[in-house]
């Protein structure tokens, strides 16, 4: 088994490299890995009904659509991520536990009661440290896991938090946990450095096939070609995700705004604004061109600036129609 301890932090990079030890690499592989601010959703959610747009425009978090399917996670540089692949025969692969027991052992080594509960979290004192999912093909599983140990928790829940009721979809939807980093728990204090070490050296040291691998140089220019073409596209990352109905209104110093948009394969198909401002204009033409547009705020930026909206809308601005449509 190839033991990889993965040096980037850049989320599309990452998520790209989990595909590449899953899909390219013929020997079992370990990754230790952490992004820098990113949300990663499942592959089968709705992206925007995930994050908390506003929160995620400020703090430049990258949104990166992963290769499995489960909840919607914050990452951060106080999280540890792990991914194993392996290849096996048949459902008997799918297995949380098994992937999750080094980690389990390490944490006892270290005086921390770790558990494993429900369908596929880890737990200290009834709270989730880890969370984790897998993929499988063919023969093959991914199983990757989340660990938090010092990460920041007022991100994490400003990033997910969303209004429930904007969306009206077929996606998995995140279900909140209440969460806790794992060096609160340590009796004896070590870095994260420290427990990334001790992970590895755990892993390396009962599995007997186990070796250290750095990626070569044409690993990492095969990475970087999946990253550019699929992790970090709008494509991917927004456009895959099921169709929904997005309703969301909002009081303005022009009145009350709502809007009403039907969304298919990330785009606009249909979009009804009402509410009782005043304008000078009939609206139809702003929502004809919102039509066949991509629900990301650049886009439809481009298609407003296209009119004057003081005709439209009085007392009403740009960025007062954005906020809504999303």
């Amino acid at each position: 088994m190839l033991c990889i301890k993965h040096h980037s932090t850049d989320a599309y990079f990452n998520i790209a490299t989990d595909e590449y030890i899953f899909k390219h690499l013929k020997e079992d592989c370990f990754m230790l890995w952490r992004n820098d601010n990113a949300i990663i959703v499942g592959k089968h959610q709705n992206t925007l009904a995930e994050i908390n747009h506003e929160y995620v425009k400020e703090r430049g978090i990258k949104v990166v659509r992963r290769l499995s399917g489960g909840g919607a996670v914050y990452h951060d540089l106080g999280n540890l991520n792990f991914s194993f692949t392996r290849t096996g025969d048949s459902y008997e692969m799918i297995d949380f536990e098994r992937y999750t027991k080094p980690i389990i052992e390490v944490l006892k080594q270290l005086g921390v009661n770790a558990k494993f509960e429900g369908r596929n979290d880890l737990t200290i004192d009834g709270k989730k440290f880890s969370g984790n999912a897998e993929h499988v093909f063919k023969n093959k599983i991914l199983h990757h896991g989340t660990l938090l140990f010092s990460s920041e928790m007022k991100d994490i829940s400003g990033a997910l938090k969303i209004n429930p009721l904007k969306y009206k979809d077929r996606g998995v939807k995140s279900v909140p946990n209440r969460v806790t980093n794992i060096s609160d728990h340590l009796p004896e204090k070590i870095t994260l450095d420290e427990f990334t070490d001790k992970i590895m050296d755990y892993i390396t040291s009962t599995f007997p096939d186990a070796r250290k691998y750095e990626f070569t140089e044409e690993d990492l220019a095969a990475i970087q070609k999946i990253r550019d073409e699929k992790y970090s596209t709008w494509e991917w990352n927004f456009g895959y995700s099921p169709d929904y109905d997005f309703t969301q209104g909002a009081r303005t110093p022009g009145g009350t705004v709502e809007m009403n948009m039907n969304v298919s394969n990330g785009v606009i198909q249909e979009v009804k604004i009402t509410g009782d401002f005043f304008h000078i204009r009939d609206i139809a033409p702003i929502e004809e061109a919102l039509e066949n547009t991509k629900h990301e705020e650049k886009e439809i930026r481009k298609i407003l600036s296209r009119f004057n909206l003081n005709e439209y809308f009085n007392k009403i601005t740009e960025d007062d129609l954005i906020a809504i449509m999303f």
